[in-house]
């Protein structure tokens, strides 16, 4: 049987190189492009990404990425979003007022400023650090084998809010509860940085994988 390939996609949003020594110490074949022509070779599809939501818009749909991104997700196959990838798969943004792909019905909101904790202070905006994962489906195969309240790690200002509450697989409490992994059939997405979140990141990589 042939070696499943990952397909990383390129749009010049940064950490590419953190996802690929991941792939590479989970012993998985991948490959980088913004190429579709390239990409469409894949069996399944990483999207990564921090940075700027309507500069990396602009990007995907420079290089026709917007369009192939969403006729993967219509064919089946696995597609897998990482912060501003999981971002980007949802209706629109209130980063730069950008309309997103679309793939998951939602919006995605910023943190609001100025909240204060029990303590009195100020909470930070970004979101930055180890966070607590609670798990809302423990059955989903994404997370087999991981502990609820894993804490996992987060850099971002923005966070996705779904339409429909049975996309969330599990939420973080920061200023609020929000969705920091969701799925829906083929699609899925973590706010979080599984391939900055040591051991268990590395083990729901690994789920992604075997999936």
């Amino acid at each position: 049987m042939n070696k499943q390939v990952i397909g990383v996609v390129d749009y010049e949003a940064g950490n590419l190189r953190t996802i690929e020594t991941v792939l590479e110490h989970l012993g998985a074949s991948y490959i980088t492009s913004k190429d579709p022509k390239v990409l469409i070779k894949s069996d399944k599809i990483l999207f990564p990404g921090v940075g700027d939501a309507g500069f990396s818009m602009k990007v995907l749909c420079t290089y026709g990425l917007n369009n192939f991104l969403i006729d993967w997700a219509n064919s089946g196959k696995l597609l897998f979003g990482i912060c501003v990838g999981c971002q980007l798969l949802f209706n629109s943004s209130e980063e730069r007022d950008t309309k997103c792909l679309g793939i998951l019905p939602g919006k995605v909101k910023r943190f609001p400023s100025g909240i204060k904790d029990n303590n009195g202070s100020r909470f930070k905006v970004p979101h930055m650090g180890w966070n607590q994962v609670n798990i809302e489906k423990n059955d989903h195969p994404l997370f087999r084998d991981i502990n609820n309240l894993n804490s996992f790690y987060f850099v971002h200002s923005f966070y996705p809010v779904p339409s429909d509450k049975s996309d969330v697989l599990a939420t973080t409490d920061y200023i609020d509860d929000f969705a920091c992994a969701v799925a829906r059939d083929n699609v899925l997405a973590t706010q979080f940085h599984p391939e900055k979140s040591g051991e268990i990141g590395l083990k729901l990589m690994q789920n992604f994988l075997k999936l």
